[in-house]
């Protein structure tokens, strides 16, 4: 056996040393793997085409099924950092506004996520009624709106604003994914203290707390803002 390989050596040299895991320079690739190694960075004809790395971007936002960071957009469209991809989802918004399109690109709940504009959903719900729709009581949005505005607050804190226990409305706001334990008071038995989600953030088209509407605009019913 060792005159054998020693012989193979001599006749092929170093590509008889090649590690089995890297194919020969002249090896063709499979057309399953020739699929992933995406089409050219050339700028495309059209002014309103995408590029690969515009059409990447769009196809992970496609796909994406919560709002995805600059960091991780950048990551998973191969793009170079953070700030090529917040340019590329600027570029993107100009294309689909030029183009009247059904689709517009936000920032919500501290990333970006592709999503339908507002006027088209009534035609969606009539295509398509999922059930997952978030349903509130009256009781369960007065619940969540004190938690979103002065936590981290303990469930006390909540029950004296509504005047009525709000063990249950908590819980069941727990489990729709909007609330959740962020840590404990240090007052006697160290009660728990509530706040709320990134999924909050989502359903309410916020990307961050600081966008909740100011107390005094929400008693005057009107928007806040100028």
């Amino acid at each position: 056996m060792g005159a054998a390989v020693n012989h193979l050596r001599s006749r092929f040299g170093p590509a008889f040393r090649r590690p089995f895991t890297r194919r020969p320079g002249n090896a063709v690739l499979p057309p399953a793997v020739r699929s992933r190694a995406g089409p050219a960075e050339t700028a495309p004809a059209d002014p309103h085409g995408r590029d690969p790395k515009l059409a990447r971007l769009e196809a992970v936002l496609m796909i994406a099924d919560e709002p995805l960071p600059a960091r991780r957009l950048a990551d998973a469209a191969g793009l170079a950092d953070a700030a090529e991809a917040r340019r590329l989802v600027d570029r993107l918004r100009q294309l689909y506004d030029a183009a009247g399109s059904a689709f517009q690109v936000e920032e919500i709940a501290g990333g970006y996520q592709l999503l339908t504009r507002a006027a088209y959903h009534p035609w969606l719900t009539r295509l398509k009624r999922t059930g997952h729709e978030l349903r509130l009581t009256g009781a369960a949005m007065e619940t969540l709106a004190v938690i979103a505005y002065k936590q981290p607050v303990m469930r006390a804190e909540v029950e004296q604003v509504r005047g009525v226990a709000c063990g249950e409305v908590v819980r069941q706001l727990m489990e729709k994914g909007l609330v959740r334990i962020t840590g404990r008071h240090d007052s006697l038995g160290r009660p728990q203290l509530y706040g709320t989600t990134k999924k909050f953030l989502q359903a309410f088209g916020l990307n961050s707390l600081k966008d909740l509407p100011e107390v005094e605009a929400l008693r005057a019913g009107r928007p806040a803002g100028p």
